[in-house]
């Protein structure tokens, strides 16, 4: 399906295709997405001068959500409101909190929080379950795979996952400090086809709407170029940190992810159903899908720390689509840790491919050879039955 077809208009800062051609063929990318990553803002869940949670807003969000699982996508929720919801009812001043200060409401809050995402789920037979992450969790390569695997079991057991950053002990340093840059990264980590960013506002316009009459509204972008970033406003209400500037952030790290970005409102009830019914949005378009992205970054931007060396049943299964089990490896050279990229290779030497790796060299060395069903006495703990998952490899030619 072709995203980029379509007639041209141009404007004196953006060019983007607009026809009804382009524009189906984005609403049938929602239509196919198999799983899909939302961000939900403080704004959009709590009032903005009680600070209590928007039950009404909750609920018909939830029941989108129902709607989704109904018909077989896989949905999760990357959402912001426990540090609105905790200085309520901590009644902490208005303004900007210290750091301490935010810790404290984040950690009175998340609890409230989950409980809402908890009992709307329940109440439509679904499972909710919270995850907090920090920044490292989606920079460091070894709590990357615990975080990504954590939430692939997750949804392959119809839970919903509901990802926030974990505010009540993350600092200046570590922390994203907005969740949009968090939902990409999620989005990104779990290979999803589409993040929907719901905002304050339907898409992307050529200057800030509140400030410019003349303000036009994009609804596609195909790239993210100097001139799009330049459209981005800074940051709006005090309960929500994230502005369109770091959307576009956002959308940076979602398209060189291989996954579709949408920006629309979330000022509205149903705010998904509005997205399958041709509601305004802006789309933004990735030019790959999300497995190739992840091969091309494996195979290209990690430097390997190890090599695999396999025999040729492996070798064979490997080019057939199958992941790499420790019986098919003759030997490992390398000093690594679960989560490296390691090189792979044939008994020959040649080179097959890169993958991350899900045990350490030491522990490899243990298993290698030996069934999957003989690791968890081999370690004294039980791992995963691969050695590299084929969703962790990026092969050197086209698997046959």
């Amino acid at each position: 399906m072709d995203l980029t077809a379509g007639t041209s208009l141009e404007s004196d800062m953006v060019r983007t295709q607009t026809s009804e051609a382009t524009l189906a063929a984005a609403r049938a990318r929602w239509g196919d997405a198999r799983r899909i990553v939302v961000k939900i803002g403080s704004a959009l869940l709590t009032d903005r001068e009680t600070g209590r949670l928007k039950s009404d807003w909750l609920n018909s969000f939830m029941d989108d959500v129902a709607e989704l699982a109904k018909a077989g996508k896989q949905i999760v929720l990357v959402s912001s409101g426990s540090i609105a919801l905790g200085r309520h009812a901590l009644k902490l001043p208005k303004g900007v909190l210290a750091l301490e200060q935010s810790q404290a409401a984040a950690a009175v809050g998340q609890i409230s929080l989950a409980h809402s995402y908890q009992e709307t789920a329940a109440a439509r037979g679904l499972t909710a379950a919270q995850i907090l992450l920090t920044l490292g969790d989606t920079e460091e390569r070894r709590r990357y795979l615990n975080a990504r695997n954590t939430i692939e079991v997750l949804l392959s057991l119809k839970a919903i996952p509901v990802v926030n950053e974990n505010d009540s002990v993350a600092t200046a340093e570590i922390r994203y400090g907005d969740n949009d840059r968090l939902s990409a990264r999620v989005a990104s980590m779990v290979s999803a086809d589409c993040l929907v960013l719901l905002s304050d506002i339907d898409g992307l316009y050529t200057a800030p709407p509140s400030e410019d009459a003349n303000a036009k509204h994009i609804p596609i972008v195909n790239e993210i170029t100097a001139e799009i970033e330049a459209m981005a406003g800074d940051a709006g209400t005090e309960l929500s940190k994230g502005g369109m500037k770091t959307k576009i952030e956002a959308g940076k790290i979602a398209l060189s992810g291989g996954t579709h970005m949408v920006i629309t409102t979330g000022k509205i009830l149903n705010p998904l159903r509005a997205i399958s019914e041709g509601g305004r949005v802006t789309w933004f378009v990735a030019k790959s899908d999300p497995v190739a992205a992840r091969k091309r970054w494996i195979s290209g931007q990690l430097v390997p720390n190890g090599q695999v060396f396999l025999d040729a049943g492996a070798e064979k299964a490997l080019f057939s689509g199958k992941s790499l089990l420790p019986a098919g490896v003759t030997r490992v050279e390398g000093v690594f840790d679960r989560g490296d990229a390691v090189t792979l290779r044939s008994a020959t030497g040649s080179e097959l491919g890169r993958g991350l790796i899900a045990y350490s060299a030491d522990d490899a060395r243990r298993i290698i050879g030996k069934r999957s069903t003989e690791i968890a006495a081999i370690l004294g703990y039980e791992g995963r039955d691969t050695l590299i998952h084929r969703d962790d490899m990026a092969l050197t030619r086209s698997q046959r």
